[in-house]
């Protein structure tokens, strides 16, 4: 796992900008502590920073081959998992490798198949490569969207980066954000392709990118398609376990400290279990770590989310599967310290409105950083196997608009009252959402022969693949690069996704509950509690010390009349919240202060010039 960042301008020599390069390629040193690389070659520049997880001494970046028409040369994010496969028939084809690394084979795989290269590769991945003999740049993103990449045209070329920022160290790049970025900020869905900045895209996942002196072209390699599902009940079981073992075995190699991420519920829990099985073949003991905060256990409350605390079923599965297992226990001071906010927008590079959910898993991530390097997660599985409770409530699914949205309506409503007067008209979040949605429902490509309602729950599976998942992909991407982590996401393998999707609704709640074939694939390594608990997201803390400490926080904010913020927020709104009893506070409201302290957050560190 690494940063990339890169300039490509073919009108001048980049030789000459190599402190412009460098600027932006150190943006990207949290991505990659270890080392980093500077490559130049006439109009393009490709810089890295390095996270060394697979052949530590070797695989230096960008990492270049000379070919007898001129170099060819590749600045790369991410993990190929069958990159010994591909090595072994490349070396059948006659390349010989000088490192250890899975970026070399996908160098050498370019340079056998070209583009398509990346109809062969099983991973999470961003990279970006400059062939001289074509004078073209290839920029490609996996198929699911779990790493990030960014790229913003100019006038004679273009500048990418893994993050915004690193595109923003450049001063081509503006930092300007537009209403349709405002819109896309507050809509809670990841349209394909935006990039919140005006003027920045992102690679759209499953997309291949080509640059050249003619202009910009992009090409779909990989979108979730529509297959007729064959098989019964017990087949599909297996076949579900069957692929989760090898996505495991798979993506716990590394050179480097692995851990798994454990909340106690089925996914991670699952995660869990078959890494400590995998490990243990090897006579290994799996290490996971779960976030807790102080007092939780005394100050938890049921709700229509969370039914139960993460922590005793955190330590079923631990003692279950005998995992080296530690507790990160958060307080409210540490959850609510303002660096901890701006480490978090920095991070992020736009105000996500997350609150604590987002300061306690960088707060965990930073704790797992001190023993572990590498992260397994439970991340995808509810998108995957339909697991949130939206996804059998009638009623939203019904709905006309993103399931998600239409569950958290008042939510909504609250977020909006704290806009500042007039701009929620201008601005439109309605009207903005339904176009948003109609594209998205548009692209689904239908079952012929399938009746209305498994019609509309392949619908709802694919809103959540290609627009919620990337918000949650994007958030553990960024909390966990921030702190030189990286995290792999097996749920998100796209052959497993593939086979999920195309079954039928009625055999992925076959037992009369959520997420029926991962459960029954994996009820054999889990503790029974964990087999029967109801679906519970990732736990925000209850202490109403916390809504104390983000009022206080918010005075100081009110004390700033000038405070750009003021734009958007609506000054009333924040007023009247100070006023509430911390201990009374309803979570919506609690998550708008939240976005609030964010967004001003976000001004101080990015100065954004908004223009509606």
């Amino acid at each position: 796992m690494c940063g990339i960042a890169g300039w490509v301008s073919f009108d001048r020599d980049l030789a000459t900008e190599r402190a412009t390069v460098d600027a932006m390629t150190e943006t990207m040193a949290c991505r990659g502590p270890d080392a980093r690389g500077t490559w130049i070659d006439g109009p393009a520049a490709l810089g890295h920073r390095r996270l060394a997880v697979i052949d530590i001494e070797g695989g230096a970046q960008p990492m270049s081959v000379d070919t007898p028409d001129g170099a060819v040369a590749m600045t790369y994010s991410g993990e190929a998992y069958n990159y010994a496969e591909l090595k072994e028939e490349l070396r059948r084809r006659g390349h010989r490798f000088r490192t250890e690394s899975d970026t070399e084979v996908v160098l050498h795989g370019y340079l056998e198949w070209g583009e398509a290269v990346v109809d062969r590769l099983n991973g999470m991945y961003a990279f970006a490569i400059w062939d001289s003999r074509t004078r073209r740049l290839v920029m490609v993103r996996d198929r699911m969207g779990i790493k990030p990449f960014y790229f913003y045209r100019t006038p004679d070329g273009v500048l990418f980066g893994s993050e915004p920022k690193a595109i923003l160290a450049n001063p081509l790049a503006k930092r300007v954000v537009d209403a349709d970025g405002l819109r896309e900020l507050m809509s809670f869905s990841k349209t394909p392709g935006h990039a919140i900045w005006s003027g920045m895209r992102e690679v759209v996942p499953g997309t291949l990118v080509v640059v050249d002196a003619d202009g910009l072209r992009e090409r779909t390699y990989w979108k979730l398609s529509t297959r007729e599902h064959t098989d019964d009940q017990d087949t599909t079981v297996g076949r579900v376990r069957e692929l989760l073992d090898d996505i495991v075995r798979r993506q716990l190699v590394a050179d480097v400290p692995r851990c798994v991420l454990l909340s106690g519920g089925l996914d991670s829990s699952a995660i869990t279990a078959l890494s400590a099985r995998q490990l243990a073949a090897h006579d290994e003991k799996v290490r996971s770590f779960a976030v807790d905060f102080v007092g939780q256990a005394e100050n938890f409350k049921p709700d229509d989310l969370r039914a139960t605390p993460d922590t005793p079923y955190v330590h079923d599965v631990a003692q279950h599967v005998a995992s080296q297992h530690r507790d990160i226990v958060l307080d409210h001071h540490t959850l609510a310290d303002p660096e901890v906010r701006r480490a978090v927008i920095r991070a992020r590079d736009i105000p996500a409105g997350l609150g604590d959910l987002d300061a306690s898993l960088y707060l965990l991530f930073k704790a797992i950083r001190e023993h572990s390097t590498v992260a397994l997660s439970g991340e995808s599985a509810d998108e995957v196997f339909g697991g949130y409770a939206w996804f059998h409530d009638p009623a939203i699914q019904r709905a006309d608009t993103f399931p998600w949205l239409a569950h958290r309506m008042m939510a909504e409503s609250n977020r909006m009252r704290l806009l500042e007067p007039g701009l929620e008209s201008r601005l439109d979040m309605f009207g903005y959402i339904q176009d948003r949605y109609r594209e998205a429902v548009a692209e689904v490509e239908p079952l012929p022969g399938a009746d209305e309602h498994e019609q509309r729950m392949r619908v709802i599976s694919y809103l959540h693949l290609t627009r919620f998942v990337r918000v949650l992909l994007d958030r553990k991407d960024r909390m966990s690069m921030a702190v030189g982590l990286e995290v792999r996401v097996p749920f998100c393998d796209h052959r497993l996704v593939e086979y999920v999707y195309n079954t039928p609704w009625s055999l992925k709640t076959f037992d009369g509950r959520e997420k029926s074939l991962l459960r029954h694939a994996t009820q054999d390594v889990l503790p029974r509690s964990v087999v029967q608990r109801v679906k519970s997201p990732y736990p925000s803390t209850q202490d109403p010390h916390y809504a104390g400490a983000l009022q206080q926080l918010g005075k100081e904010l009110l004390a700033e009349p000038s405070h750009p913020i003021f734009q958007l927020v609506n000054r009333s709104w924040l007023d009247e919240t100070l006023q509430l009893d911390p201990a009374a506070m309803p979570a919506i409201v609690r998550n708008g202060l939240d976005r609030v302290l964010d967004i001003a957050t976000w001004f101080d560190l990015y100065s954004p010039q908004v223009r509606l």
